[in-house]
C-alpha cells in the first residue's frame, strides 16, 4: 500500500467507494471542491496496482487541521488502513505545527469511534441532527479532538521586540 495525492483522474473511483461505504455519501462536488480549494489535502491509499483502496480528505486552519473524510473500501477495512491514513494525518499536522486534529463522527459508527480514542482522539462535544439519517431522521456527530504540539505561549515584547520577564 502506498499514499499518493488524490487526483482529479480519482474522483470516478473515490465516488464508487463513497456509495459503497456509506448511505449518505459525499457529492461529486465535495470531493472535487477539495481538490480545486486552497487548504485541502486529499490523499488516496493505493495497493500495488495503483487501485483505490482508501481515501483522506482534510481541511487545514490556523493552528488546527481538521479531518473532513477518511474512507476505506468496506472489503478492505480490519486491516489497519484507517490507521494508515490517520498516521499520515498526523504527520501532516505535525508538519503544520497544528495544535489539534478536530473531527466529526457518527456515534453509530462504533468502529470508527473506537479507533479515534484508541488514536487519542476525545469526545469534547456533539452537534445536534449534524448528519442524514435513515427516513428523514437526523443523527448527531459527536467532535473530538486531538491534541498534536503543546500550545506555544509566547512572553509578551516591548516596543523594541524584547521580552518582558
Amino acid at each position: 500500500m502506498k499514499l499518493r495525492p488524490m487526483l482529479m483522474q480519482d474522483v470516478d473511483a473515490v465516488m464508487a467507494l463513497e456509495i459503497r461505504a456509506y448511505a449518505f455519501p459525499w457529492t461529486r462536488d465535495h470531493v472535487t471542491s477539495s481538490l480545486t480549494t486552497p487548504g485541502y489535502t486529499a490523499l488516496c491509499l493505493v495497493n500495488d496496482a495503483d487501485q483505490l483502496c482508501g481515501y483522506q480528505i482534510s481541511l487545514s486552519g490556523v493552528d488546527e487541521l481538521h479531518l473532513l473524510n477518511i474512507t476505506v473500501a468496506p472489503e478492505q477495512q480490519g486491516r489497519g488502513l484507517a490507521r494508515t491514513l490517520l498516521a499520515e494525518l498526523l504527520e501532516q499536522a505535525k508538519q503544520q505545527r497544528a495544535e489539534f486534529i478536530w473531527l466529526e463522527v457518527r456515534p453509530s459508527n462504533t468502529r470508527a469511534c473506537a479507533l479515534y480514542e484508541h488514536e487519542g482522539f476525545e469526545t469534547v462535544g456533539r452537534r445536534r441532527g449534524y448528519y442524514p439519517a435513515p427516513q428523514g431522521q437526523r443523527e448527531d456527530a459527536l467532535v473530538m479532538r486531538r491534541q498534536v504540539m503543546a500550545h506555544r505561549v509566547t512572553a509578551p515584547r516591548t516596543e523594541a521586540g524584547h521580552a518582558l520577564d
